[in-house]
Protein backbone atom coordinates (compact mmCIF):
# COMPACT_ATOMS: atom_id res chain seq x y z
CA UNK A 1 0.00 0.00 0.00
CA UNK A 2 2.05 3.00 -0.98
CA UNK A 3 0.90 6.30 -1.33
CA UNK A 4 2.58 10.23 -1.17
CA UNK A 5 2.28 10.35 2.58
CA UNK A 6 2.75 8.64 6.44
CA UNK A 7 -0.56 8.96 8.37
CA UNK A 8 -2.73 6.40 10.74
CA UNK A 9 -6.41 6.90 9.30
CA UNK A 10 -9.15 4.13 10.30
CA UNK A 11 -9.23 0.27 10.91
CA UNK A 12 -11.11 -2.17 8.40
CA UNK A 13 -13.99 -3.82 10.05
CA UNK A 14 -12.34 -1.76 13.38
CA UNK A 15 -15.66 -1.56 15.74
CA UNK A 16 -13.73 -0.10 19.08
CA UNK A 17 -15.58 -0.40 22.27
CA UNK A 18 -14.48 1.82 24.98
CA UNK A 19 -15.43 -0.80 27.26
CA UNK A 20 -12.88 -3.64 26.05
CA UNK A 21 -9.94 -1.85 25.54
CA UNK A 22 -9.13 -3.44 22.18
CA UNK A 23 -9.88 -4.36 18.69
CA UNK A 24 -10.40 -7.43 17.48
CA UNK A 25 -7.43 -9.66 16.56
CA UNK A 26 -6.24 -9.38 13.03
CA UNK A 27 -7.30 -6.22 12.46
CA UNK A 28 -4.39 -4.08 10.13
CA UNK A 29 -4.55 -0.50 10.16
CA UNK A 30 -4.19 1.47 7.44
CA UNK A 31 -0.74 2.71 7.44
CA UNK A 32 0.59 4.74 3.95
CA UNK A 33 4.01 4.82 3.22
CA UNK A 34 5.66 7.02 0.71
CA UNK A 35 9.17 4.77 -0.61
CA UNK A 36 10.08 7.95 -2.69
CA UNK A 37 10.48 10.10 0.42
CA UNK A 38 13.43 11.03 2.14
CA UNK A 39 12.64 9.62 5.48
CA UNK A 40 13.14 5.95 6.60
CA UNK A 41 10.30 3.47 6.28
CA UNK A 42 10.50 2.68 9.91
CA UNK A 43 10.55 6.35 10.82
CA UNK A 44 7.26 6.82 8.87
CA UNK A 45 5.80 3.68 10.37
CA UNK A 46 7.12 5.42 13.75
CA UNK A 47 5.24 8.75 12.85
CA UNK A 48 1.96 7.14 11.73
CA UNK A 49 1.68 5.44 15.01
CA UNK A 50 2.89 8.14 17.36
CA UNK A 51 0.55 10.89 15.75
CA UNK A 52 -2.69 8.54 16.30
CA UNK A 53 -2.02 7.61 19.96
CA UNK A 54 -1.41 11.52 20.28
CA UNK A 55 -4.30 12.00 18.52
CA UNK A 56 -6.40 9.59 20.11
CA UNK A 57 -7.19 8.11 16.85
CA UNK A 58 -5.56 4.79 18.31
CA UNK A 59 -6.82 4.66 22.48
CA UNK A 60 -5.05 2.64 25.68
CA UNK A 61 -5.34 -1.23 25.46
CA UNK A 62 -6.14 -1.24 21.93
CA UNK A 63 -4.10 -4.09 19.89
CA UNK A 64 -1.34 -3.36 17.36
CA UNK A 65 -1.35 -6.22 14.57
CA UNK A 66 1.67 -8.02 14.50
CA UNK A 67 5.18 -7.06 13.10
CA UNK A 68 4.48 -9.77 10.41
CA UNK A 69 1.05 -8.83 9.59
CA UNK A 70 1.80 -5.30 9.00
CA UNK A 71 4.61 -5.60 7.19
CA UNK A 72 2.28 -7.72 4.52
CA UNK A 73 -0.22 -5.23 4.51
CA UNK A 74 2.26 -2.73 3.63
CA UNK A 75 4.22 -4.49 1.50
CA UNK A 76 7.96 -3.69 2.93
CA UNK A 77 10.20 -5.82 4.19
CA UNK A 78 9.63 -6.85 8.66
CA UNK A 79 12.83 -4.88 9.63
CA UNK A 80 11.18 -1.36 9.29
CA UNK A 81 8.63 -2.49 11.06
CA UNK A 82 10.64 -4.25 13.89
CA UNK A 83 12.41 -0.88 14.08
CA UNK A 84 9.24 0.90 14.48
CA UNK A 85 7.40 -1.36 17.32
CA UNK A 86 11.14 -0.75 18.73
CA UNK A 87 11.17 2.71 19.42
CA UNK A 88 7.31 2.77 20.33
CA UNK A 89 7.75 0.41 22.82
CA UNK A 90 11.00 2.15 24.07
CA UNK A 91 9.39 5.31 24.63
CA UNK A 92 6.63 3.92 26.22
CA UNK A 93 3.29 4.05 22.94
CA UNK A 94 3.62 0.19 23.01
CA UNK A 95 3.41 -2.05 25.47
CA UNK A 96 4.02 -6.16 25.24
CA UNK A 97 1.79 -8.76 27.00
CA UNK A 98 2.17 -12.52 27.16
CA UNK A 99 -0.61 -14.01 25.50
CA UNK A 100 -2.32 -10.56 24.25
CA UNK A 101 0.87 -8.93 21.89
CA UNK A 102 1.23 -5.65 21.37
CA UNK A 103 -1.01 -2.81 22.43
CA UNK A 104 -1.24 0.86 22.93
CA UNK A 105 0.09 1.45 26.08
CA UNK A 106 -2.46 1.16 29.31
CA UNK A 107 -0.60 4.12 30.97
CA UNK A 108 -1.22 6.75 28.49
CA UNK A 109 -4.25 9.49 29.68
CA UNK A 110 -7.70 8.88 28.10
CA UNK A 111 -8.36 12.60 27.09
CA UNK A 112 -5.96 14.52 25.17
CA UNK A 113 -3.76 16.98 26.67
CA UNK A 114 -4.54 20.93 26.33
CA UNK A 115 -1.63 21.11 24.20
CA UNK A 116 -2.89 18.61 21.69
CA UNK A 117 -6.31 20.75 21.14
CA UNK A 118 -6.27 22.81 18.14
CA UNK A 119 -6.29 26.29 18.56
CA UNK A 120 -10.14 27.84 16.83
CA UNK A 121 -10.85 31.70 16.04
CA UNK A 122 -12.86 32.74 18.40
CA UNK A 123 -14.92 34.21 15.69
CA UNK A 124 -15.59 31.07 14.69
CA UNK A 125 -17.41 30.44 17.64
CA UNK A 126 -19.61 33.15 17.30
CA UNK A 127 -20.61 32.72 14.03
CA UNK A 128 -22.21 29.46 14.48
CA UNK A 129 -24.00 27.88 16.79
CA UNK A 130 -22.23 26.39 19.81
CA UNK A 131 -23.40 23.02 21.77
CA UNK A 132 -21.88 21.81 25.15
CA UNK A 133 -17.97 21.02 24.14
CA UNK A 134 -17.91 24.55 22.46
CA UNK A 135 -17.13 22.81 18.84
CA UNK A 136 -19.39 25.08 16.03
CA UNK A 137 -22.04 23.26 14.37
CA UNK A 138 -25.21 24.20 11.97
CA UNK A 139 -27.70 26.09 13.28
CA UNK A 140 -30.27 23.21 11.85
CA UNK A 141 -28.50 20.46 14.12
CA UNK A 142 -27.60 22.53 16.86
CA UNK A 143 -31.94 22.64 17.61
CA UNK A 144 -31.44 19.31 18.89
CA UNK A 145 -29.95 18.67 22.26
CA UNK A 146 -28.06 15.34 21.59
CA UNK A 147 -29.52 11.62 22.22
CA UNK A 148 -32.88 11.92 24.61
CA UNK A 149 -32.02 11.17 27.91
CA UNK A 150 -35.64 10.59 28.62
CA UNK A 151 -35.18 7.56 31.32
CA UNK A 152 -39.07 6.17 29.94
CA UNK A 153 -37.06 5.18 26.78
CA UNK A 154 -34.21 3.36 28.50
CA UNK A 155 -35.46 -0.34 28.94
CA UNK A 156 -37.44 -2.90 27.86
CA UNK A 157 -40.57 -4.33 28.96
CA UNK A 158 -43.62 -3.18 30.42
CA UNK A 159 -45.52 -0.26 28.02
CA UNK A 160 -42.42 0.25 25.90
CA UNK A 161 -43.57 2.18 22.83
CA UNK A 162 -42.23 -0.15 19.44
CA UNK A 163 -41.41 -2.98 20.99
CA UNK A 164 -42.58 -6.40 19.27
CA UNK A 165 -43.66 -10.06 20.94
CA UNK A 166 -39.82 -10.46 19.78
CA UNK A 167 -39.80 -14.53 21.68
CA UNK A 168 -42.76 -15.09 19.12
CA UNK A 169 -40.83 -14.60 15.93
CA UNK A 170 -39.74 -17.72 13.76
CA UNK A 171 -36.34 -17.14 14.38
CA UNK A 172 -35.47 -20.50 13.19
CA UNK A 173 -37.18 -19.91 9.55
CA UNK A 174 -35.26 -16.48 9.82
CA UNK A 175 -32.36 -18.19 10.68
CA UNK A 176 -32.69 -20.86 7.92
CA UNK A 177 -33.09 -18.25 5.41
CA UNK A 178 -30.04 -15.73 6.13
CA UNK A 179 -27.77 -19.34 5.85
CA UNK A 180 -29.16 -19.81 2.84
CA UNK A 181 -28.49 -16.75 1.55
CA UNK A 182 -25.39 -16.74 3.33
CA UNK A 183 -24.44 -19.65 1.42
CA UNK A 184 -25.86 -18.62 -2.43
CA UNK A 185 -23.97 -15.04 -2.29
CA UNK A 186 -22.43 -14.41 -5.52
CA UNK A 187 -20.44 -12.13 -6.90
CA UNK A 188 -23.04 -9.54 -8.00
CA UNK A 189 -24.08 -9.62 -4.02
CA UNK A 190 -20.78 -7.71 -3.45
CA UNK A 191 -21.62 -4.77 -5.74
CA UNK A 192 -23.90 -1.72 -5.21
CA UNK A 193 -27.35 -2.38 -5.98
CA UNK A 194 -30.27 0.04 -7.64
CA UNK A 195 -31.14 3.12 -5.97
CA UNK A 196 -34.74 1.87 -5.53
CA UNK A 197 -33.42 -1.31 -3.95
CA UNK A 198 -34.06 -5.27 -5.44
CA UNK A 199 -36.59 -5.37 -8.56
CA UNK A 200 -37.62 -8.71 -7.10
CA UNK A 201 -38.47 -7.57 -3.73
CA UNK A 202 -40.47 -4.29 -4.98
CA UNK A 203 -42.23 -6.75 -7.08
CA UNK A 204 -43.22 -8.35 -4.03
CA UNK A 205 -43.96 -5.23 -2.04
CA UNK A 206 -46.14 -3.77 -4.85
CA UNK A 207 -48.30 -6.82 -4.77
CA UNK A 208 -48.72 -7.08 -1.43
CA UNK A 209 -49.34 -3.29 -0.87
CA UNK A 210 -52.14 -3.85 -4.02
CA UNK A 211 -53.40 -6.73 -2.10
CA UNK A 212 -53.85 -5.80 1.81
CA UNK A 213 -53.92 -1.87 1.07
CA UNK A 214 -55.15 -1.19 -1.76
CA UNK A 215 -52.60 0.75 -2.89
CA UNK A 216 -52.40 2.07 -6.45
CA UNK A 217 -49.09 0.79 -7.37
CA UNK A 218 -46.33 -1.26 -9.48
CA UNK A 219 -43.14 -2.13 -8.10
CA UNK A 220 -41.49 0.68 -10.53
CA UNK A 221 -42.60 2.76 -7.71
CA UNK A 222 -41.41 1.35 -4.81
CA UNK A 223 -37.59 2.59 -3.25
CA UNK A 224 -37.01 0.28 -0.14
CA UNK A 225 -35.30 2.38 2.71
CA UNK A 226 -33.68 2.04 6.10
CA UNK A 227 -37.14 2.60 7.66
CA UNK A 228 -39.74 5.18 7.97
CA UNK A 229 -37.23 8.19 9.48
CA UNK A 230 -34.97 7.42 6.13
CA UNK A 231 -38.03 7.69 4.04
CA UNK A 232 -39.12 10.73 5.17
CA UNK A 233 -35.77 12.27 4.87
CA UNK A 234 -36.17 11.75 1.50
CA UNK A 235 -39.47 12.95 1.18
CA UNK A 236 -38.42 16.14 2.48
CA UNK A 237 -35.43 16.23 0.23
CA UNK A 238 -37.18 16.14 -2.65
CA UNK A 239 -40.33 17.63 -1.97
CA UNK A 240 -39.94 20.13 0.42
CA UNK A 241 -37.50 23.58 0.57
CA UNK A 242 -36.06 25.52 3.75
CA UNK A 243 -38.66 27.67 4.85
CA UNK A 244 -41.62 25.26 3.57
CA UNK A 245 -44.56 24.99 5.70
CA UNK A 246 -45.83 21.77 6.86
CA UNK A 247 -48.88 20.38 8.44
CA UNK A 248 -48.03 18.14 11.37
CA UNK A 249 -50.73 16.46 13.61
CA UNK A 250 -51.05 17.20 16.75
CA UNK A 251 -50.08 15.21 18.52
CA UNK A 252 -47.98 13.32 16.78
CA UNK A 253 -44.67 11.43 16.23
CA UNK A 254 -41.81 13.76 17.81
CA UNK A 255 -39.19 12.11 15.82
CA UNK A 256 -41.38 12.79 12.03
CA UNK A 257 -41.45 16.54 13.12
CA UNK A 258 -37.27 16.67 14.15
CA UNK A 259 -36.86 15.33 10.30
CA UNK A 260 -38.84 18.05 8.62
CA UNK A 261 -36.96 20.66 11.17
CA UNK A 262 -33.61 19.15 10.19
CA UNK A 263 -34.90 19.66 6.36
CA UNK A 264 -35.70 23.28 7.74
CA UNK A 265 -38.84 23.17 7.49
CA UNK A 266 -41.43 25.38 9.33
CA UNK A 267 -44.27 23.24 11.15
CA UNK A 268 -47.60 24.62 11.29
CA UNK A 269 -49.48 21.81 13.96
CA UNK A 270 -52.87 20.85 12.85
CA UNK A 271 -55.18 19.47 15.77
CA UNK A 272 -56.68 15.64 15.85
CA UNK A 273 -59.79 14.82 17.14
CA UNK A 274 -62.38 11.47 17.28
CA UNK A 275 -62.04 11.84 13.20
CA UNK A 276 -58.66 12.46 13.01
CA UNK A 277 -56.45 15.63 11.18
CA UNK A 278 -58.94 18.57 11.41
CA UNK A 279 -58.26 19.62 7.78
CA UNK A 280 -60.61 22.68 8.11
CA UNK A 281 -58.52 24.23 10.78
CA UNK A 282 -55.22 23.05 8.42
CA UNK A 283 -56.41 25.01 5.81
CA UNK A 284 -57.35 27.99 7.81
CA UNK A 285 -54.28 27.45 9.77
CA UNK A 286 -52.28 27.64 6.55
CA UNK A 287 -53.89 27.05 3.26
CA UNK A 288 -51.06 27.20 1.58
CA UNK A 289 -48.86 24.94 3.02
CA UNK A 290 -46.17 22.33 0.67
CA UNK A 291 -47.14 18.95 2.81
CA UNK A 292 -49.12 17.76 5.15
CA UNK A 293 -47.33 14.30 7.57
CA UNK A 294 -50.21 12.33 8.41
CA UNK A 295 -50.95 8.65 9.83
CA UNK A 296 -54.52 8.32 8.80
CA UNK A 297 -55.06 4.56 9.67
CA UNK A 298 -53.79 4.58 13.49
CA UNK A 299 -53.08 7.94 14.36
CA UNK A 300 -50.03 8.39 16.46
CA UNK A 301 -50.34 8.26 19.75
CA UNK A 302 -53.93 9.06 19.90
CA UNK A 303 -54.69 5.91 17.63
CA UNK A 304 -57.73 7.41 15.96
CA UNK A 305 -58.98 6.62 12.15
CA UNK A 306 -59.40 9.63 10.07
CA UNK A 307 -62.69 9.33 8.67
CA UNK A 308 -63.98 8.88 5.02
CA UNK A 309 -65.06 12.69 4.48
CA UNK A 310 -61.87 13.98 6.41
CA UNK A 311 -59.70 11.69 3.72
CA UNK A 312 -61.11 13.48 0.79
CA UNK A 313 -60.88 17.06 2.26
CA UNK A 314 -57.60 16.52 2.77
CA UNK A 315 -56.74 14.70 -1.69
CA UNK A 316 -59.31 17.82 -2.24
CA UNK A 317 -57.09 20.34 -0.82
CA UNK A 318 -53.69 18.50 -1.38
CA UNK A 319 -54.99 18.88 -5.46
CA UNK A 320 -56.47 22.98 -5.14
CA UNK A 321 -53.09 23.90 -3.59
CA UNK A 322 -50.94 21.54 -5.37
CA UNK A 323 -49.75 20.47 -1.42
CA UNK A 324 -47.84 16.93 -0.97
CA UNK A 325 -49.36 14.53 1.37
CA UNK A 326 -47.12 11.92 2.91
CA UNK A 327 -48.83 9.22 4.62
CA UNK A 328 -47.03 7.32 7.17
CA UNK A 329 -49.28 3.72 7.82
CA UNK A 330 -46.78 2.02 10.52
CA UNK A 331 -48.87 -0.42 11.94
CA UNK A 332 -51.86 -0.99 9.81
CA UNK A 333 -51.53 -4.97 9.66
CA UNK A 334 -52.32 -4.91 13.13
CA UNK A 335 -56.47 -4.09 13.55
CA UNK A 336 -58.37 -5.65 15.81
CA UNK A 337 -62.38 -4.65 15.89
CA UNK A 338 -62.65 -4.24 11.87
CA UNK A 339 -60.53 -5.74 8.55
CA UNK A 340 -57.22 -3.06 8.34
CA UNK A 341 -58.31 0.16 6.62
CA UNK A 342 -57.47 1.00 2.97
CA UNK A 343 -54.66 3.37 2.26
CA UNK A 344 -55.22 6.46 1.56
CA UNK A 345 -52.87 6.34 -1.51
CA UNK A 346 -55.26 4.27 -2.81
CA UNK A 347 -58.03 6.77 -3.08
CA UNK A 348 -55.80 9.52 -4.44
CA UNK A 349 -56.23 10.01 -8.18
CA UNK A 350 -53.92 12.96 -8.48
CA UNK A 351 -50.45 11.33 -7.88
CA UNK A 352 -50.52 13.79 -4.43
CA UNK A 353 -49.90 11.33 -1.75
CA UNK A 354 -46.31 9.72 -1.13
CA UNK A 355 -46.72 6.47 0.90
CA UNK A 356 -44.07 5.41 3.23
CA UNK A 357 -44.26 1.98 5.21
CA UNK A 358 -42.09 -0.33 7.32
CA UNK A 359 -41.27 -3.61 8.69
CA UNK A 360 -40.53 -2.17 12.02
CA UNK A 361 -43.47 -3.50 13.51
CA UNK A 362 -44.55 -6.17 11.70
CA UNK A 363 -41.25 -8.00 12.16
CA UNK A 364 -38.69 -6.71 14.47
CA UNK A 365 -37.38 -2.26 14.13
CA UNK A 366 -33.56 -3.50 14.01
CA UNK A 367 -33.78 -4.64 10.64
CA UNK A 368 -34.31 -1.17 9.72
CA UNK A 369 -35.78 -1.90 6.46
CA UNK A 370 -39.05 0.32 5.22
CA UNK A 371 -40.77 1.49 1.93
CA UNK A 372 -41.52 4.31 0.14
CA UNK A 373 -44.36 4.43 -2.52
CA UNK A 374 -43.89 7.58 -5.22
CA UNK A 375 -45.85 9.18 -7.78
CA UNK A 376 -44.78 7.82 -11.41
CA UNK A 377 -43.45 11.10 -12.01
CA UNK A 378 -41.27 11.39 -8.91
CA UNK A 379 -39.29 8.32 -9.39
CA UNK A 380 -36.15 10.06 -11.03
CA UNK A 381 -36.37 12.41 -8.68
CA UNK A 382 -36.66 10.08 -5.72
CA UNK A 383 -33.80 7.82 -6.72
CA UNK A 384 -31.61 10.91 -7.77
CA UNK A 385 -31.40 12.07 -4.33
CA UNK A 386 -31.08 8.46 -2.70
CA UNK A 387 -28.05 8.08 -4.80
CA UNK A 388 -26.39 11.04 -3.48
CA UNK A 389 -27.24 10.04 0.40
CA UNK A 390 -25.83 6.79 0.48
CA UNK A 391 -25.67 5.21 -3.49
CA UNK A 392 -28.44 2.23 -2.74
CA UNK A 393 -29.89 0.35 -0.01
CA UNK A 394 -28.63 -2.73 2.13
CA UNK A 395 -29.49 -6.00 -0.38
CA UNK A 396 -28.19 -8.76 1.65
CA UNK A 397 -31.89 -8.77 3.94
CA UNK A 398 -34.01 -7.54 1.09
CA UNK A 399 -33.64 -10.97 -0.47
CA UNK A 400 -34.27 -12.77 3.44
CA UNK A 401 -37.46 -10.61 3.44
CA UNK A 402 -38.28 -11.31 -0.12
CA UNK A 403 -38.17 -15.09 0.30
CA UNK A 404 -39.78 -14.84 4.13
CA UNK A 405 -42.75 -12.89 1.90
CA UNK A 406 -42.68 -15.26 -1.19
CA UNK A 407 -42.86 -18.43 1.04
CA UNK A 408 -45.65 -17.53 3.06
CA UNK A 409 -44.05 -16.81 6.37
CA UNK A 410 -44.64 -13.03 6.58
CA UNK A 411 -48.81 -13.86 5.99
CA UNK A 412 -48.40 -16.29 8.77
CA UNK A 413 -46.51 -14.36 11.11
CA UNK A 414 -48.89 -11.27 10.67
CA UNK A 415 -51.87 -13.71 11.22
CA UNK A 416 -50.75 -15.17 14.45
CA UNK A 417 -49.27 -11.84 16.26
CA UNK A 418 -52.54 -10.21 15.07
CA UNK A 419 -54.30 -13.04 17.31
CA UNK A 420 -51.62 -12.25 20.21
CA UNK A 421 -51.48 -8.29 20.32
CA UNK A 422 -55.59 -8.78 20.34
CA UNK A 423 -55.69 -10.97 23.37
CA UNK A 424 -52.98 -8.15 25.54
CA UNK A 425 -54.55 -5.45 24.11
CA UNK A 426 -58.07 -6.78 25.40
CA UNK A 427 -56.49 -7.73 29.06
CA UNK A 428 -54.28 -4.26 29.21
CA UNK A 429 -58.31 -1.95 28.82
CA UNK A 430 -59.59 -4.45 31.03
CA UNK A 431 -57.44 -4.05 33.61
CA UNK A 432 -57.17 0.00 32.91
CA UNK A 433 -60.93 -0.10 33.33
CA UNK A 434 -60.99 -2.10 36.57
CA UNK A 435 -57.66 -0.52 38.31
CA UNK A 436 -58.14 3.33 36.85
CA UNK A 437 -61.91 3.28 36.14
CA UNK A 438 -63.15 7.40 35.57
CA UNK A 439 -59.61 8.47 35.95
CA UNK A 440 -58.24 8.01 32.90
CA UNK A 441 -59.59 8.17 29.27
CA UNK A 442 -58.27 5.24 27.12
CA UNK A 443 -58.19 6.15 23.60
CA UNK A 444 -56.96 4.30 20.43
CA UNK A 445 -57.56 0.73 21.17
CA UNK A 446 -58.71 -0.65 18.33
CA UNK A 447 -55.74 -0.98 15.93
CA UNK A 448 -52.06 -1.12 16.51
CA UNK A 449 -49.18 -2.01 19.55
CA UNK A 450 -50.64 0.71 21.55
CA UNK A 451 -52.77 2.70 23.07
CA UNK A 452 -53.02 6.17 24.75
CA UNK A 453 -54.53 7.29 28.00
CA UNK A 454 -55.42 10.81 29.15
CA UNK A 455 -55.36 11.50 32.69
CA UNK A 456 -56.81 14.91 34.33
CA UNK A 457 -55.84 18.37 33.58
CA UNK A 458 -53.11 19.34 35.46
CA UNK A 459 -51.65 16.20 36.11
CA UNK A 460 -47.59 16.01 35.78
CA UNK A 461 -47.12 13.07 33.36
CA UNK A 462 -43.85 13.59 33.08
CA UNK A 463 -42.56 13.48 36.12
CA UNK A 464 -44.79 10.24 36.41
CA UNK A 465 -43.26 8.12 34.01
CA UNK A 466 -39.80 9.16 35.49
CA UNK A 467 -41.01 7.73 38.67
CA UNK A 468 -42.57 4.95 37.01
CA UNK A 469 -38.85 4.19 35.35
CA UNK A 470 -37.44 3.47 38.43
CA UNK A 471 -39.53 0.62 38.64
CA UNK A 472 -38.97 -0.71 35.42
CA UNK A 473 -41.91 0.81 34.18
CA UNK A 474 -42.23 2.70 30.71
CA UNK A 475 -44.35 5.11 30.18
CA UNK A 476 -44.45 7.54 27.47
CA UNK A 477 -45.83 11.32 28.71
CA UNK A 478 -48.90 12.07 26.16
CA UNK A 479 -48.10 15.86 26.64
CA UNK A 480 -44.49 15.56 25.00
CA UNK A 481 -45.83 14.63 21.40
CA UNK A 482 -48.06 17.89 21.12
CA UNK A 483 -46.50 21.36 19.84
CA UNK A 484 -49.49 23.33 21.54
CA UNK A 485 -52.19 23.08 23.69
CA UNK A 486 -50.67 19.99 25.20
CA UNK A 487 -53.14 17.48 27.55
CA UNK A 488 -51.54 14.77 30.30
CA UNK A 489 -51.50 11.33 29.89
CA UNK A 490 -49.19 8.29 28.64
CA UNK A 491 -48.63 6.28 25.69
CA UNK A 492 -48.68 2.74 26.55
CA UNK A 493 -46.97 0.11 23.99
CA UNK A 494 -48.40 -3.48 24.59
CA UNK A 495 -46.24 -5.39 22.04
CA UNK A 496 -43.58 -7.03 24.60
CA UNK A 497 -45.73 -7.12 27.55
CA UNK A 498 -46.93 -10.26 28.36
CA UNK A 499 -50.72 -10.88 29.32
CA UNK A 500 -49.59 -12.18 32.81
CA UNK A 501 -47.48 -9.05 33.16
CA UNK A 502 -50.17 -6.93 32.48
CA UNK A 503 -52.35 -6.73 35.29
CA UNK A 504 -49.11 -5.88 37.61
CA UNK A 505 -48.23 -3.39 35.67
CA UNK A 506 -50.94 -1.21 35.59
CA UNK A 507 -51.53 -1.76 39.80
CA UNK A 508 -47.78 -0.13 39.37
CA UNK A 509 -49.30 2.58 37.15
CA UNK A 510 -52.37 3.39 39.57
CA UNK A 511 -50.12 3.18 42.81
CA UNK A 512 -48.04 5.93 40.78
CA UNK A 513 -51.15 8.29 39.98
CA UNK A 514 -52.61 7.99 43.97
CA UNK A 515 -49.11 9.34 45.26
CA UNK A 516 -48.88 12.10 41.98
Amino acid sequence: MVAESASLTSFRHSHYDPAMKKVPSGIVPMVAVDRKAPEALYKQIYDAYRSAIAERRLRSGQRIPSTRALAFELGVSRFPVLNAYAQLLAEGYFESRVGAGTIVSSSLPDQCTPGQQVPRRATDLSARPVPRGGRPVSRRSALFPGLDPTPWMQGWGAFNVGEVAFDQFPLQIWSQLVARHCREMGARSFHYGHPLGSAVFREIIASYLRTSRSLQCEASQVMIVAGSQQALEISARVLLDPGSRVWVENPGYRLSREALVLAGCRLVPVPVDQEGLDVASGIKRCRKARAALVTPSHQFPLGVTMSASRRLQLLDWAQSSGGWIIEDDYDSEYRYESMPIASLQGLDSNARVIYIGTFSKVLFPSLRLGYLVVPPDLVERFAAVRRTMDISPPTFYQHVVADFMSEGHFARHIRRMRVLYRERRSVLVECLTKELGPTVEVLGSEAGMHLAVELPKGSRDREIAERAAVGNLWLWPLSLHYLVEARPGFVLGFGSSGVSEIPRAVRKVRDLLVLR
